[in-house]
């Protein structure tokens, strides 16, 4: 009997987590304080990407200019 109890309590408390988790959280919108911190999050890492991308491209450029001369 006591092993049912814990078996249907411990369900019980993983179901009210997973709704938490499902429904529990306010929805994300863009407010009058202007764009939701996701995507300001995902601007800041294509800002970073493109950084990174012509950091690498420029490297890329001098190897290149060092191997094959001033073409």
């Amino acid at each position: 009997m006591g092993r049912i109890l814990l078996v249907v309590l411990a369900l019980a408390v993983l179901g009210g987590i997973a709704w938490k988790v499902m429904y529990g959280s306010a929805p994300v919108s863009a407010g009058a304080d202007g764009p939701s911190q996701p995507k300001q999050q995902l601007d800041n890492v294509r800002k970073a990407a493109t950084r990174i991308e012509a950091d690498q491209q420029k490297a890329a450029d001098d190897v290149a200019q060092k191997a094959f001369g001033n073409e």
